[in-house]
């Protein structure tokens, strides 16, 4: 059967219907809501809460997996096994197949160097956290084991503190959480990208974090930043303090860090050793980077940059030119190269399947609701286990009174299964009691031996009342975490590999960056091609070259170490510096400034400002006959932002733009064909950089302002015509005499 013609294509909004083919080949109609929340979430979830986001015991599924594993063969102790076995074992947990695995063991292993406390205890090349191109070796040449600090992921194990759930295929159980006895969640670096949402924690000294914790379970109110100093990484470097940043960062879970590198200069050989660089970037990221300043021009002082990183670890070699200072050069890279980089913090965990951002306070809220819960259960099952064979020793105790009875019993009863019935009767116990009486062996039967179980029942009774009480005693569980947490701190803490420096203090070591300043002649073209031209190179020259259809729109007299302001036709202006850009020719194009500069897509430079001192206003003028003066310290910052929105007001067209040093008369053309004559000095600045500015001319409806020119460059030549008292006005119409000459606009 024919399907009919659509005669329209519908279009699908929010809460609308989509229509789908069915298998009929019939078109029904359902929410296209119905087929995300069918087709699309469970995907979503199930990137979310089995793959990428961390649990409380800080550890995602396939970390969980492979350790589990690694616990069940027995690796705990003894020799390494090849990892390739480890990685095959691992399949009957985790489907996601054997590259994936093995990664998985990569970043937890002690070689890689990616964690503070590794979990894998690894022998042969597992490549290096700070390096992208350093590969490590295939499973089948490595080795590995756990780490001794596992055991404090496996001890409840074996004593259902956890819940254990099915593998994939139902052919075996693995635990849901490890039940770890440190906040593992905050010590060990985890990174993560879901659907619509990513985690990214980054890892803390152990010894804080046991001592954090400690300190947050006997009081609530603990102030987290007095005894958690700051975040610790394993490749080292320096931490820039800033005390607002931390704390903010404790209180929500989001926010960001600075992180350096750390270095020494070698003064016989004139050259600099980076030896740790921040964990958030690689060897191969710095070089690249540093090669294409070097290449740019922006950097002068370094002669060679080099990998020297060897087995005994991370180098990254400078040689310096004659005379330069070390410190500066530094202070130089750290702004323009990753040798500084933010290290952002996003602590998304999953709590009971749903995830959450939540700050250092509410994890450890959540980790201590949590362990207080293992170590119960723990409680519970060895108080179990006491209370059976409390049970089995009482009927055992039954048995002294009369062995000979026992052995009689047994002896008269002709059918087996029915030994333990007549045990049952003939002492007055149950089933359990008389099914243990019953395998008893031969040589147990005699009074030294019953008189010796027996003797263990009063000490198992004080036993069970004490594990009774302290399942009743919320006071005695915190106590055994904080005794777990004081054991955890003595055995395995180290100290701090990240070294804190006060950013107040960074700040005062970095210094200006020294330009070498010399005059230089500035051309801006109509396309936004920019030439800095030295004058000698300017009088060797012959004329200009632009693309075709352009031309020159601005040139300057100025120096090297001039800021220059570029305004844009999206209301928007970039600074930036002379010194920023090569020597160019005359014969060459230029820079191209929308590239240069990183501008928005369609993006176009409109006017090149010089800020000098930042004295004298900007004038704006728009074509519904309005015009703003600006101050020109209205751009002036104090960090080194190179784009500032808002640079003027975008409500209205903009038909010119000029810097005004000294109070001038302007010359303004409508489309109407009139003219007005104005001097700057009726306008009064605005401080506000997006003013929308004042009247100034008359504009009919159908009409506008269309450009706007230096009055004594006009052309006009009765100038009294078109000058008035008072502002706004709407100008006089522009005679023949005075429109014949048209001088360039201000635009």
């Amino acid at each position: 059967m024919a399907r009919k013609k659509k005669t329209e294509e519908p279009s699908v909004h929010r809460g609308e219907s989509l229509n789908v083919e069915g298998l009929s080949g019939a078109v029904i109609d359902r929410p296209i809501t119905a087929t995300l929340d069918e087709n699309y979430m469970p995907y979503a979830m199930s990137v979310i809460v089995s793959r990428a986001i961390p649990e409380i015991d800080g550890f995602k599924p396939a970390h969980r997996k492979l350790l589990y594993t690694m616990y069940k063969m027995g690796l705990m102790s003894g020799s390494r096994t090849k990892s390739a076995n480890i990685v095959g074992q691992t399949m009957r947990l985790n489907p996601h197949g054997d590259a994936a695995i093995y990664e998985t063991m990569v970043r937890l292993s002690k070689g890689n160097e990616a964690l503070l406390h590794p979990f894998v205890d690894s022998k042969g090349n597992f490549g290096k956290v700070y390096s992208r191109d350093m590969a490590y070796a295939a499973s089948r040449y490595t080795e590995a084991k756990l780490a001794p600090i596992c055991a404090e992921l496996f001890r409840d194990l074996d004593n259902d503190a956890v819940d254990f759930v099915d593998n994939y295929d139902a052919t075996t159980t693995e635990p849901t959480l490890l039940p770890t006895t440190f906040p593992n969640v905050l010590v060990s670096a985890n990174q993560g990208i879901a659907v619509g949402m990513a985690s990214q924690i980054c890892g803390f000294n152990l010894g804080e974090v046991c001592d954090t914790t400690i300190a947050y379970i006997k009081n609530p109110k603990h102030d987290i930043a007095s005894t958690l100093l700051a975040p610790d990484f394993s490749t080292g470097g320096q931490l820039l303090r800033d005390d607002a940043a931390l704390r903010d960062i404790y209180a929500t879970g989001r926010g960001g860090l600075k992180l350096r590198s750390r270095y020494r200069y070698i003064k016989a050989e004139n050259l600099i050793e980076v030896y740790e660089i921040p964990y958030s970037t690689s060897i191969e990221v710095i070089l690249d980077k540093v090669a294409e300043l070097v290449k740019a021009g922006k950097i002068k002082e370094i002669a060679d940059m080099r990998d020297e990183s060897d087995l005994s670890g991370l180098k990254l070699t400078i040689d310096l030119k004659r005379g330069i200072d070390p410190d500066k050069l530094m202070a130089k890279l750290f702004k323009l190269t990753p040798l500084q980089d933010t290290v952002s913090c996003n602590f998304n965990i999953l709590v009971a399947g749903q995830p959450r951002v939540m700050g250092v306070g509410e994890i450890l809220e959540e980790w201590t609701a949590w362990r207080t819960e293992c170590v119960k259960r723990r409680v519970f099952h060895i108080l179990s286990k006491k209370r059976e064979k409390l049970h089995l020793l009482q009927g055992l105790k039954r048995i002294l009174l009369d062995i000979d009875k026992a052995i009689a019993i047994i002896r008269q009863t002709e059918e087996e299964a029915e030994v333990v019935p007549n045990l049952m009767i003939g002492f007055g116990i149950d089933k359990v009691q008389a099914e243990f009486v019953a395998e008893l062996k031969l040589r147990n039967i005699n009074k030294e031996y019953i008189l010796k179980r027996v003797a263990e029942t009063s000490a198992l009774q004080e036993e069970i009342m004490d594990l009774e009480d302290v399942l009743a005693s919320p006071r005695r569980i915190k106590t055994i975490i904080i005794d777990e947490l004081s054991e955890v701190r003595k055995k395995y803490a180290v100290e701090r590999r990240t070294e804190i420096v006060y950013a107040h203090e960074a700040e005062e070591k970095e210094e200006e960056e020294e330009v070498e300043d010399y005059p230089v002649h500035l051309f801006l073209s109509r396309e936004g091609y920019f030439k800095k031209i030295t004058p000698q190179s300017l009088r060797m020259s012959g004329e200009q070259k632009y693309k075709e259809g352009d031309g020159l729109r601005q040139s300057f007299e100025s120096r090297n170490a001039e800021e220059l302001l570029f305004f844009t036709d999206k209301a928007q202006v970039y600074k930036t510096r002379a010194s920023e850009f090569g020597e160019s020719k005359a014969s060459l194009l230029g820079d191209y400034l929308p590239g240069k500069l990183g501008m928005d897509e369609g993006e176009n430079v409109i006017y090149l400002a010089l800020a000098g001192d930042y004295s004298g206003h900007m004038l704006f003028f728009f074509e519904n006959g309005k015009a703003a003066k600006v101050p020109l310290s209205a751009y002036a910052t104090t960090s080194n932002r190179r784009r500032l929105t808002g640079a003027y007001s975008d409500k209205a067209p903009l038909c010119g733009i000029l810097q005004l040093r000294e109070e001038q008369e302007l010359a303004l053309y409508s489309t109407e064909g009139r003219c007005l004559l104005m001097h700057t000095a009726s306008l009064s600045p605005k401080t506000t950089r997006a003013t929308q500015g004042v009247a100034v001319m008359t504009i009919k409806p159908k009409y506008r302002l269309e450009r706007v020119a230096i009055a004594q460059s006009s052309g006009i030549v009765n100038m009294s015509r078109y000058r008035t008292r008072n502002l706004p006005a709407a100008g006089a119409l522009l005679k023949s005499e005075d429109s014949e000459e048209k001088q360039d606009s201000l635009f």
